[in-house]
């Protein structure tokens, strides 16, 4: 039986067209008609007033800890609190146990994925065997069932040799790219916190600035040699943001994303030791979060990613120092940046629907199915958002199986109402449909 649901009474916001108001329909999971005043005859009346109808978000850094740690989160409650901040694809870091070397494993993080149904999850394959950075993983293996992405996230890949071979070998996979966290081993050594003003005060051992300036230079001279596509994950300093501008210029296959926290939170945010704000790369500097900021706005950095790394409540609920690192993004991602970003119009919703959904789908490689134009043909992945909405973050609602907020209590505007996953609502007023 044919299912039709209708988006009324909302404007299109896309790589297209901005802030065309206009319905749409959708019929089997493609997007069939666009227009004002169109037919509801036979559909499910989504309510869009209001709104802007957008390509779903598309988040190309998550950790969803499955397998290995499902009690921090599972793919079905990181599926569902992706779901609810809009995204209808993911990429999933392969910092997994087993971690994401082997066809087997990726197929059945693939499978459950699918199973879930809640948004399109993808994976992430290991450049190295276990992570280890000695052996590359098989790479052509990985790629020849899905995967595009390939990074050690989580550990950077130290040996420069050994990064020169991922490149060279994956420039024969058409669409694949080499992506790094990028922070040199011996720098960040025995650091918790960004090296400055801060950790100087806290008494915390430091992670400085130059540790993530000094791969991204490497990185990009390799990718420069063997004309390999490379990725910088969660950028956070100003500096290495200056490099990646410079490789673009010069035309190399250089992109960047950064993660709400970056572009909006400082070193300052862990004066009181508060284990939520620690992260790999640390919050950094005001230098460094404006750099950043810039980076964002004109362009040189392509995409927000969440890097969404839930961790369970009692392995944060330890001194500062022996805490792992990372925070919860997907549910709120896009209404924090929105927030800082649109609200105050530094950017239009536009700007910020392409750093949020086709642009970082383009670097995933799954830009044929994601953030693609709200238009008759088109894979019916949608988003509507009501820019207006305000809302409190509160933790313990959050879908996520952990509580690692660093938004708890902060007031937001702008609120995902209805999301659709291949033609079907995996959300309906806020609430996930199954």
């Amino acid at each position: 039986m044919s299912q039709q649901f209708l988006i009324r009474g909302g404007s299109i916001v896309d790589s297209t067209r901005d802030e065309t108001r206009a319905d749409v329909l959708v019929r089997d999971g493609l997007v069939v008609e666009v227009g004002p005043n169109l037919d509801s005859a036979g559909a499910q009346v989504l309510d869009a007033s209001g709104c802007v109808v957008a390509p779903g978000l598309v988040d190309i850094q998550v950790h969803f800890r499955e397998p290995g740690r499902e009690d921090s989160e599972t793919i079905e409650t990181g599926s569902r609190a992706a779901a609810l901040g809009g995204f209808t694809a993911v990429v999933c870091m392969p910092n997994t146990n087993p971690p994401l070397d082997d066809a087997a494993v990726v197929q059945s993080v693939l499978s459950r994925g699918r199973q879930v149904g809640l948004c399109d999850v993808r994976v992430a394959g290991c450049i190295t065997k276990s992570r280890a950075g000695r052996e590359l993983a098989p790479l052509g293996e990985l790629y020849d069932i899905g995967v595009r992405i390939f990074t050690d996230d989580g550990d950077c890949v130290a040996d420069a040799n050994l990064m020169r071979r991922a490149f060279e070998y994956s420039s024969a996979l058409h669409g694949a790219v080499i992506a790094q966290h990028a922070e040199d081993p011996d720098l960040v050594a025995g650091g918790h916190m960004h090296e400055g003003e801060w950790s100087a005060k806290l008494g915390i051992p430091g992670r400085p600035s130059e540790a993530e300036i000094v791969i991204v230079a490497r990185d990009i001279a390799l990718a420069r040699r063997t004309n390999g596509r490379y990725h910088v994950l969660h950028l956070s300093t100003a500096g290495a943001a200056d490099l990646v501008r410079i490789a673009k210029a010069e035309g190399l296959r250089v992109t960047a994303e950064c993660t709400p926290q970056h572009m909006t939170l400082t070193d300052a945010a862990c004066e009181g030791y508060d284990p939520v704000f620690k992260m790999n790369p640390p919050l950094r500097s005001e230098i460094d979060r404006d750099g950043v900021r810039r980076a964002l706005i004109d362009g040189t950095i392509d995409a927000i990613a969440t890097d969404h790394a839930p961790h369970a409540p009692e392995t944060k609920e330890v001194p500062f120092e022996e805490a792992p690192p990372g925070m919860l993004g997907v549910e709120t991602a896009f209404a924090v940046a929105h927030t800082e970003l649109v609200a105050t119009n530094i950017l239009t919703m536009r700007q910020l629907v392409a750093r949020m959904s086709f642009q970082p789908a383009a670097i995933a490689g799954f830009g044929n199915e994601h953030g693609r134009p709200v238009a008759p043909g088109e894979r019916a992945n949608l988003v509507v958002i009501d820019p207006l909405a305000t809302w409190t973050v509160d933790a313990s609602k959050v879908a996520s199986k952990s509580r690692n907020t660093p938004w708890a209590g902060r007031e937001l505007t702008g609120r995902v109402r209805h999301t659709l996953l291949n033609g079907v609502p995996t959300v309906i007023n806020q609430e996930t449909t199954k």
